[in-house]
């Protein structure tokens, strides 16, 4: 890649002037770039695929809507990581599938159920909620009474970029967590609006939709900053081009960037639509 990189470089200023070249060159290497997601929290750093994103904000978001804390994001997250790499794959050990290898023949529910992520995730927060004290509990030792693993201490290896992710998606912090997407894909607002209806449900109101743009009431900067980022997450997928809210502003080529919006209890989307 840095041969590719540096070869677009000798070949562009060689075509024009300066200016030209420099914007030609940018375009190029967006292009040469491999879209990602990045939750950056203080020295903690977890990179992720559009397709573990996703996969990662729907289990922070699902965490935000039961009411847990940061914590029991970080175990959910740790876990999937450890057993899935955050893919909601159809195979594993034995009968074991999903994002969290949940086994069919040892009462998760059956393959379909277990292969919905929502259902999935509801599952794993309730066996976490069941272990008394689990806040206070090691990474490796929460997600070890909800999931019986051989290998108990895996989990521990993720816990830095779980930290991570935690803390973003979930809200507590703001502009953290952001992707870089190439043309993202046609969308559709209504279909934007019954996901955020659907995930986030009585937490937030019901979005408004105005011919490409939907505008989401928020009751607080928490929950506000775990939808943008959800929205940000699910970019490529839903065909998002702007996320909005409480002065910055993401789209897929910059990431998020001061902006002049007021908006400080509504988070606006642009959808792509063409």
């Amino acid at each position: 890649m840095g041969r590719l990189v540096a070869a677009v470089v000798v070949v562009v200023l060689l075509a024009g002037g300066a200016t030209a070249a420099w914007r030609t060159l940018s375009e190029e290497v967006r292009t040469l770039l491999p879209d990602e997601c990045v939750a950056e929290v203080g020295p903690l750093r977890a990179t992720l695929t559009p397709e573990q994103a996703e996969n990662a904000a729907l289990i922070a978001a699902i965490a935000v809507r039961r009411g847990l804390p940061a914590r029991a994001v970080t175990i959910a997250l740790a876990t999937a990581l450890q057993e899935s790499r955050l893919r909601n794959i159809r195979y594993g050990d034995r009968d074991s599938l999903g994002l969290f290898q949940q086994r069919p023949s040892q009462g998760w529910g059956t393959r379909r159920q277990i292969m919905d992520p929502v259902y999935a995730t509801h599952r794993f927060y309730d066996g976490l909620e069941r272990v008394e004290g689990y806040r206070d509990l090691r990474v490796t030792e929460a997600a070890q009474r909800v999931q019986r693993s051989a290998f108990p201490e895996a989990y521990g290896q993720h816990e830095p970029e779980a930290r991570a992710l935690a803390s973003a998606l979930s809200g507590a912090s703001p502009h953290a967590f952001g992707c870089r997407v190439g043309e993202p894909s046609v969308g559709d607002p209504a279909t934007v609006r019954d996901e955020v209806t659907g995930v986030f449900a009585d937490l937030v109101a019901r979005p408004v939709v105005t011919g490409s743009t939907l505008t989401v009431g928020v009751p607080g900067r928490r929950t506000g900053w775990a939808l943008a980022h959800y929205l940000v997450a699910q970019a490529d997928r839903l065909g998002v081009r702007r996320v909005e809210y409480a002065g910055r502003a993401w789209d897929g080529d910059t990431g998020w960037a001061p902006d002049d919006s007021t908006l400080r209890r509504q988070v606006r989307v642009d959808v792509a639509t063409v």
